[in-house]
C-alpha cells in the first residue's frame, strides 16, 4: 500500500528537485558541481517518485528506457573533449562562445561535458533502480 502522504510531496517535490538539478548542472561548468551532482539530484527525484507511486508510473513520466540516456550522454562528452582538437588546442581544452546568454551566462565546452555527464549518471542509476524494482520475483 503507498502513501498518500509520500504521493502528495512527491507530486511537488518532482518539479523541484528536477529544477534544482537543472540549476546545480548550469552552476557547475563556473564553480564546483555539474553534471555529476546536478544527475545524482535528478535521479534521487525519480526515485522519490518511484516510491511513492511505483516504478510503471516513474516510466510513464520518462517516456523513454533510461538506457538510452547513457550513449546519449558519452556521446556529447565525447564530442565535448574532441572538439577543441579541430582547432588546434588539446583535448579537453574549454571553448566559450563570446555573447552570455541571460539566465545561463557564457556557454562553452564545459557545460556540453556536464551536460553528457548528467545524462550518463541519471541513465545508470535509474536503469540500475528500474531493473531491481521491475524484476522482482
Amino acid at each position: 500500500m503507498r502513501s498518500i502522504i509520500l504521493q502528495t510531496a512527491t507530486r511537488y517535490l518532482l518539479p523541484i528537485l528536477l529544477l534544482f538539478s537543472f540549476f546545480l548542472l548550469l552552476r557547475g561548468h563556473y564553480y564546483p558541481g555539474g553534471g555529476f551532482v546536478g544527475g545524482l539530484v535528478a535521479s534521487i527525484a525519480f526515485v522519490l517518485h518511484s516510491f511513492a507511486n511505483g516504478a510503471e508510473a516513474t516510466m510513464k513520466i520518462l517516456r523513454r528506457k533510461p538506457l538510452s540516456l547513457i550513449p546519449i550522454g558519452l556521446g556529447i562528452s565525447a564530442v565535448s573533449v574532441v572538439l577543441p582538437t579541430f582547432f588546434g588546442l588539446p583535448p579537453m581544452t574549454g571553448l566559450w562562445w563570446e555573447e552570455k546568454i541571460p539566465v545561463i551566462g557564457m556557454i562553452g565546452s564545459a557545460l556540453f561535458f556536464d551536460l553528457g555527464v548528467y545524462l550518463v549518471v541519471v541513465g545508470v542509476v535509474l536503469t540500475i533502480l528500474f531493473t531491481i524494482s521491475l524484476n522482482k520475483d
